[in-house]
């Protein structure tokens, strides 16, 4: 619970800055204010600091320092494996294959390529939210150039095979790339075991700042430049460097690799008594595979309850939850991953994402499950299809069928 008495629970949205890295950051805002790119001295230290930045995320991933390269965001990363990689390789061909639960940052770049003449195959998912490894494969085409599977979902939390995946890309010498950004820091990730020549990061998911994350590239794997201009970044991502923002995202990935198994035992528990309390209300499901998760996820869709009216109510309470993606708050339409994954429409309206974070304590929890029934009332007394719903279910004609 912070300071202010708000039980904050939405942490894949994003992350209070860490104090470490705030501190780690603010002399690059006045104090060490060179430019990387400059030659002198002052210059130089900046690209010191940036280049320790650069190790510490390769370091988190294992990658090699010169295969990171930061950009503004995880979005941005995300464009630019996918539209990069078709503009290298569309004289080999322009077929794409991605999952139908990506999250929109994948997904419009692919929407955007098809405008332009690319073909992209969107594979589905099980009824736990997993991609299967042979309907990948079974997709891939002799003109198919990329393949873009997330390495864990940003709305339901599980975890994909992406080592299997990979391997299968690897095979056929199709580059492969993954959105690991709500993994990063929570469970291990290693580039070389899962067979990944792209990697999309972002460091405000991760206790660090936002407007900055990265993109891992493996050696020798060719995607086409996405901003064009300057030399920096190996002449592969122009602009000048974000050097305290880069600095930041450094020392979240270090403090990440300190913490990160410390975080899961912490979470876990806490993960698992929130399902087992929300499961113990009448007419509730858990999206998603229930172990083959991240540590710190919880997504619930509970009937008759608008998940947006929760969301507000438990607010009024104190507490901060999420409907389902941040990047999609401004909408009414129910989420794209819960219907591919076979949820019908009237119930994935009542979605819940609760994101735990290494501030929460058992006392949230309780504090949420005491609170959430309650509002769940509220809002079902109001809602004449859920009674309906109900009143079927209690009929005789139902118990006997």
């Amino acid at each position: 619970m912070s300071q202010s008495g708000i039980v904050y629970l939405d942490h894949a949205a994003t992350t209070p800055t860490a104090p470490e890295v705030l501190e780690a950051m603010l002399p690059y805002f006045s104090e060490r204010y060179g430019n990387p790119s400059s030659l002198y001295s002052v210059g130089s230290e900046a690209r010191a600091a940036v280049e320790h930045a650069r190790e510490s995320v390769a370091a988190l991933i294992g990658a090699q320092p010169e295969e990171i390269y930061f950009t503004a965001g995880a979005t941005e990363s995300d464009n630019w494996a996918i539209k990069g990689a078709a503009w290298a390789h569309e004289s080999r061909g322009r077929h794409i294959i991605t999952s139908a639960i990506e999250h929109h940052a994948v997904l419009e770049p692919c929407h955007f390529l098809q405008k332009h003449g690319w073909e992209v195959t969107f594979v589905g998912v099980g009824s736990d939210g997993i991609v299967d490894p042979g309907d990948v494969a079974k997709a891939i085409r002799p003109d198919t150039i990329l393949i873009s599977i997330m390495h864990s979902n940003n709305e339901v939390g599980t975890i994909q095979p992406i080592a299997e995946i990979g391997q299968i890309a690897a095979e056929r010498k199709i580059l492969f790339h993954t959105d690991a950004v709500q993994s990063a820091g929570k469970v291990p990730l290693d580039v070389r075991e899962l067979h990944c020549d792209m990697m999309s990061l972002s460091a405000h998911k991760l206790y660090g700042p936002k407007g900055v994350g990265a993109l891992y590239l493996r050696k020798g794997a060719r995607i086409a430049p996405l901003i064009e201009g300057g030399g920096q970044e190996n002449r592969r991502r122009a602009g000048t460097s974000n050097v305290p923002g880069i600095v930041g995202m450094g020392a979240a990935f270090r403090l990440g690799a300190q913490q990160m198994e410390a975080d899961a035992r912490h979470q876990i528990p806490l993960r698992d008594r929130i399902i087992e309390g929300i499961l113990q209300m009448p007419d509730t499901r858990l999206n998603g595979h229930r172990t083959q998760r991240l540590p710190n996820n919880v997504s619930v869709c509970i009937e008759g309850a608008e998940g947006e009216a929760m969301l507000l109510g438990l607010d009024q309470e104190g507490i901060c939850v999420s409907s389902g993606s941040a990047c999609t708050s401004g909408t009414l339409d129910p989420s794209h991953v819960l219907l591919a994954m076979g949820v019908p429409v009237e119930v994935a309206h009542g979605s819940l994402r609760i994101t735990l974070g290494r501030g929460n304590t058992q006392e949230d929890v309780d504090k949420l499950l005491s609170v959430l029934p309650d509002v769940v009332e509220r809002f079902r007394a109001m809602n004449p299809w859920y009674a309906r719903q109900r009143k079927a279910r209690r009929s005789p004609e139902a118990q006997t069928a």
